[in-house]
């Protein structure tokens, strides 16, 4: 039970002592209705900005699997390239699905859903594409460190760079192109 309704619970069972006998339209009742939405209302919205979160939780989760722990700061170059390899972790897969794939037959929904991640991140690397600054060596000793959530994030620098060569401090957590 969330915790507001089951304090809310908690105080009418007490005071009345079987929460079962209220009466349908009693404030007891109403109090527990109120309870109830809200908690319902509070895990929908979390779910929602976590869901929303987590596409830049799981970019950070590559870079932490790729990085090594004891790499020097990064050029720009470097920085790029490991963006390509990001934005194209998934093109064997789709290679893969189209070739299974009989002629004239529409794409499968996986194959869709690739294709269209890989899309939006290349448009997204073409306007500036969010990440740590790895050309500082601490940002890369703190995501050694990085515990995988979001919370943890906020202790790193991040940058947007461009796919010809722009590169601009960028906030955390990312809003629209800053």
């Amino acid at each position: 039970m969330p915790k507001t309704l089951s304090k809310v619970h908690k105080h009418i069972a007490k005071k009345r002592g079987a929460v079962e006998a209220l009466h349908e339209f009693s404030r007891d009742a109403r109090r527990l209705r109120k309870a109830n939405a809200r908690d319902d209302r509070v895990a929908r919205v979390s779910a929602n900005m976590s869901r929303g979160r987590q596409t830049y939780v799981d970019r950070i989760a590559y870079f932490y699997e790729t990085v090594p722990k004891d790499a020097e700061a990064m050029s720009e170059d470097e920085m790029k390239d490991l963006v390509a390899r990001y934005i194209n972790r998934s093109v064997p897969e789709i290679e893969q699905l189209q070739s299974e794939r009989r002629k004239g037959r529409p794409p499968t929904k996986r194959e869709e859903a690739l294709v269209e991640r890989t899309d939006v991140e290349n448009k997204e690397f073409k306007t500036g594409f969010w990440m740590p600054d790895f050309s500082d060596r601490s940002v890369i000793l703190s995501l050694g460190s990085w515990n995988g959530d979001w919370s943890g994030l906020s202790t790193m620098k991040f940058i947007r760079i461009t796919k010809d060569g722009g590169k601009q401090v960028s906030a955390f957590p990312p809003k629209g192109m800053s």
